[in-house]
Formats: structure tokens, C-alpha cells, sequence
């Protein structure tokens, strides 16, 4: 790697391979990284010719390869690609780890503004802000009214409750790490295995929020990003966490992660609740219990990309390992009000 090319990224190899295996690819290629820190890496790969497209990896080190599975997000791409749910268009894959340490996918650019935090929603258009809040909405329930095994997603149905999977998952994790608020985190985790629902089985995205889309200056949702997480399950949980991560003004809670909705001009969560009732026709009746669920699974993230930042293995980007750990004691709390009532 020469020292005007961004980690994780070969880039004489990389540019050889994607002339081989994209169509009208013109070499060489220029690298830039566009998102990273703790999810999976994307640059923006620009060919001889000027044409722009996206290239997603691993992380370079320090993280459970199940979180950053790139096969099953090129897999659930690949299926959405022509559906009413919007996706970069996949490009190519590629399996081989020598080109550049790990495997990788090509996608299309999808331009847009990714609304990531308070910040990004204050830039982005007050006029188009309710417009975003909507879309966003009506995708989800476009994207819970497919068939995963029509879409010939079959091999990636889990036959067991998918909140079952996740309360093994992250229990397991935070006792690895030795948090100091495990007595907490059990204490959510056992109410919410003692009041599992009843579950349906459709597409989850695992993390859909509008910092993993992007958005165009009318609101209109453009694409939906970061399928790593993808997986068969209850669509409630998808929006369990977006309600979780839809901060009213003035509330005290934290969101499960930052997100725009502060912003004057946004929908509250209360009406994108309603709005996604409608568009889905589902009964919400069990929803408190998966907003409650979201609130203990973000607790669980932020105990893991704690532990990676004590063990050194994350850059020092301004991490607050005391903010997030009381944002998740106040998580774990809220959680708790949810499910007693």
C-alpha cells in the first residue's frame, strides 16, 4: 500500500482486480475512504475515466468477523436490487482475501445526505425534513412486506426466534468484557427473555436508521445502506430500534444512536409509529417490548466498542468511554419502564 492510499485498501491489486470483473471499470483507480470507525469500511473508488462507485470492507482489525459479514450484505443486496426497497446497484464481489486482506463488494454511488446526527439534520432542509421522516417510514414497510425466501433469500432464514438468537448473542458478548454493569444488563436481559412475543418472520435490516440511508434534497429516500446485519426475523425489531433511535425534543433518554430527529421539521415518534401502522397494517400491540429490547441491545454494543477502546484496538476519535457508559445505564433503565408497563 502506497502512503496516498487509505487502510485496508492494496491499491495497485484492488484497481487490477476491479478491471477484470466490472464492466467499463477503466484503470487505474483512486481511493478515498468515505465512512468507517466501527462499522464496515466504504470508499469511494473513482476509475481513469472519472466514473465514481462504492467499495465496502471489513474493518482492519479488532472485530467479531460475524458483525461484518460481507457475503450476507452482498447477498441481501443483491436480492433488493429491483424491489420497491432502495439499494446501491450491486456491482461485483469478490472472495479472494490476497487482492486486499479481506473480501469486498462494488456497488453503484448513491449520492445523497446521510443524516447521521443533530448536525445533519439542522443542514439538511427544513421543507423536506417531514418529507424524509415519511419515506423512510413507508421503505420500512415496503421492505417488511417482502418474502425473504421468494426474494431466494431462503438459505439465510433462521428457524429460531430471532430475538431468541440476539439475547444469546449479546449476553454471551457483555459477559466476555467483564462490564461493570452486568448486573444490570442481566437484569433487562431476564425480563426480556421471561416476555418474548409471539414472533412473525420477515426481513430484518438489523440496524435501519436514517444515518444507513441517503436521502435527496426533497426527503426522498435514495438508498439504503449497511445490510451486514441483515437477517430473517420479526419486523418489529427494525421498528423497535428506529423508535428507539427517534429522539423527541427535550427528552431526556438517550437514543440508541444519534440521529436527526431533534431537528425542527421532523416528524415525532409518535407519528412515525402511526405512520408506519398504517403503511403496514400490522398490530403494534408488542411494540414497548421491542423498544425496550433495542434500548438493552445498545447498551450491548456500547459495552463492545468500549472493550475494544480499553484494549486499544479503535483510533482515538473522541470517544467518550464515560458518556457511553452512562448512556447505557440510562438505556438499560428506560428499558426497564418499558417493560413494566
Amino acid at each position: 500500500m502506497s502512503d496516498d492510499e487509505p487502510a485496508g485498501i492494496d491499491g495497485q491489486r484492488v484497481s487490477r482486480w476491479l478491471g477484470d470483473h466490472v464492466e467499463g471499470f477503466v484503470e487505474p483507480a483512486a481511493f478515498e475512504l468515505i465512512s468507517g470507525g466501527r462499522s464496515n469500511l466504504t470508499y469511494r473508488v473513482t476509475d481513469g475515466a472519472g466514473t465514481a462507485r462504492a467499495l465496502r470492507r471489513p474493518p482492519t482489525g479488532g472485530v467479531l468477523s460475524t458483525a461484518h459479514d460481507m457475503g450476507r450484505e452482498w447477498s441481501f443486496i443483491s436480492a433488493l436490487a429491483g424491489t420497491a426497497v432502495p439499494v446501491a446497484p450491486p456491482l461485483a464481489y469478490c472472495t479472494d482475501t490476497e487482492v486486499t486482506g479481506a473480501e469486498f463488494s462494488v456497488m453503484g454511488l448513491v449520492e445523497g445526505e446521510v443524516l447521521a446526527d443533530a448536525e445533519a439534520g439542522n443542514r439538511f432542509p427544513e421543507e423536506a425534513r417531514a418529507r424524509a421522516g415519511e419515506h423512510l417510514v413507508d421503505v420500512l414497510a415496503e421492505l417488511h412486506a417482502l418474502d425473504p425466501v421468494a426474494l431466494g433469500l431462503g438459505d439465510l432464514v433462521r428457524r429460531t426466534g430471532y430475538v431468541e438468537r440476539q439475547l444469546r448473542r449479546w449476553h454471551a458478548q457483555v459477559h466476555a468484557t467483564g462490564a461493570p454493569e452486568l448486573a444490570l444488563l442481566d437484569e433487562v436481559h431476564d425480563r426480556l427473555a421471561e416476555r418474548i412475543p409471539k414472533q412473525r418472520n420477515g426481513i430484518v435490516h438489523g440496524d435501519y436508521r436514517p444515518g444507513n440511508l441517503s436521502f435527496g434534497p426533497d426527503g426522498t429516500v435514495r438508498a439504503v445502506f449497511d445490510w451486514e446485519l441483515a437477517t430473517s426475523g420479526d419486523p418489529l425489531a427494525d421498528l423497535g430500534w428506529l423508535a428507539a433511535s427517534w429522539q423527541d425534543p427535550g427528552e431526556e433518554t438517550p437514543p440508541v444512536t444519534p440521529g436527526p430527529s431533534t431537528a425542527p421539521g421532523f416528524p415525532s415518534r409518535a407519528e412515525i409509529v402511526a405512520r408506519y401502522a398504517d403503511r403496514s397494517g400490522l398490530d403494534l400491540a408488542d411494540l414497548p417490548y421491542w423498544i425496550a429490547f433495542a434500548r438493552w441491545r445498545s447498551a450491548c454494543i456500547g459495552v463492545g466498542v468500549r472493550a475494544r477502546y480499553e484494549a486499544g484496538h479503535m483510533a482515538d476519535d473522541g470517544f467518550s468511554l464515560e458518556e457511553r457508559a452512562d448512556d447505557g445505564v440510562r438505556l438499560c433503565e428506560a428499558a426497564l419502564r418499558d417493560l413494566a408497563n
